[in-house]
């Protein structure tokens, strides 16, 4: 065996110790797009609270099996539990918010306005001409995509914003566990999926319920969960962990890339030309961003 240290919010998973960080993160993006797509799927049979509630739930339900998180609370300090506490309760107030956004406004339109958020973060670590550049390019590629014309829909505009502001918080407390959670990481992902599904209880149960009558729709739901909050979230830990917020929150700039070609391979949308430009300004930007430790 290797005497070489693991890197830290592996949690357990030491075999996967020599995959490049933006390997996990490729994962994580086409996850968060393929998970929303059977999601609208649901809106059809389902309230949109409800399947909010199924997706947090089954996630909570797959930790639980995988995890048995709890396990770690009695070893966690007064601050790693305010955390844990924290990353819960943004998680289930981000996922409804983000599936009553998307009920109301395209998928593009909402991952625009929630990628202004990991501009902001992204900025604060810009902190050469080279990373400002880049993020310079990766902003003006986004915008290129994913254009956002504000017409109708104002509360969808609400949940859209409030989304982005969640988004923000799941990226800063995510990667205070990814770095301080060593082996244990996903385990305190798992526990913060836990309380995320108990503060989503109230307002999601009752929406979810005709699920529980159709085998079918449950499934979907579970697999709502899966793809949208077990393999992209286990995965940003895995990115998280070796790379730096600001790093990390411009890479998320490649979404709305992966989010073309789904929709050109899943929905048969082909890019436009003005897809494919934006396309190539948010490769130049993250191609030419460079990696720097946090202070």
């Amino acid at each position: 065996m290797s005497g070489d240290p693991q890197p830290a919010g592996l949690g357990g998973l030491g075999g996967l110790g020599g995959v490049p960080p933006q390997a996990f993160f490729g994962v994580s993006a086409v996850f968060h797009y393929l998970g929303p797509s059977l999601a609208v799927l649901l809106f059809a049979r389902l309230d949109v609270l409800g399947v909010a509630w199924l997706r947090v739930a089954s996630a909570a339900a797959v930790f639980a099996l995988w995890r048995r998180p709890w396990r770690l609370a009695r070893g966690l300090s007064p601050e790693g539990r305010r955390t844990l506490l924290a990353l819960g309760a943004v998680l289930a107030v981000m996922n409804t918010a983000f599936y009553l956004a998307v009920d109301r406004l395209p998928l593009s339109t909402v991952g625009a306005i929630e990628f202004l958020g990991t501009v902001i973060l992204a900025a604060t670590g810009a902190r050469t001409p080279r990373n400002a550049a880049a993020l310079i390019l990766t902003t003006a590629g986004v915008a290129a995509i994913t254009a956002i014309r504000v017409t109708g829909q104002p509360l969808g505009f609400v949940f859209a914003f409030a989304n982005c502001v969640l988004f923000m918080l799941y990226i800063v407390l995510g990667h205070r566990i990814a770095s301080e959670g060593g082996d244990g990481a996903i385990d305190r992902l798992g526990t913060a999926m836990l309380i995320a599904a108990v503060v989503a209880t109230p307002w999601g149960l009752g929406g979810a319920l005709p699920a529980f009558g159709h085998p079918v729709l449950l499934l979907a739901g579970a697999g709502v969960g899966v793809c949208s909050s077990v393999i992209p979230y286990v995965t940003d830990q895995l990115a998280m962990a070796r790379l730096s917020r600001a790093t990390f929150a411009l890479m998320l700039a490649l979404l709305p890339v992966f989010a073309a070609v789904i929709g050109a391979i899943v929905l048969r949308q082909l890019p436009t030309v003005q897809d494919v430009a934006g396309i190539t300004l948010v490769v130049l930007g993250v191609a030419l961003h460079s990696e720097q430790r946090e202070e």
